[in-house]
């Protein structure tokens, strides 16, 4: 009786393809386009979204401050204020507590 072996090719057909499909598989998952990476893109979005519309806010408010001290519109309690905190004036019926 003789015995038959397996012949290679099949065999290394089939590692080839397995090797080829693990490979795959691995770069969809951890490669530089991959699944995680994509997470990450997200997230990093995400916090860069917040982080603009928060400056976008800021901007505004800076705006407004501006715009409330220009010569067309002047803001009489925003110049007092901002006198009163960067001069450190005050009025002389007024008693300061330090």
């Amino acid at each position: 009786m003789q015995r038959r072996h397996p012949r290679f090719g099949p065999v290394m057909y089939y590692a080839l393809a397995g090797t080829f499909g693990s490979y795959l598989t691995f770069a969809a998952v951890q490669g530089e386009h991959g699944l995680f990476n994509r997470i990450q893109i997200e997230a990093d979005s995400a916090a860069l979204r917040v982080e603009r519309d928060r400056l976008a806010d800021e901007l505004a408010e800076i705006e407004n401050r501006t715009r409330r001290l220009s010569d067309a519109y002047l803001d009489l309690d925003l110049l007092d204020e901002q006198a009163r905190s960067v001069l450190g004036l005050s009025r002389p019926d007024e008693i300061v507590l330090r």
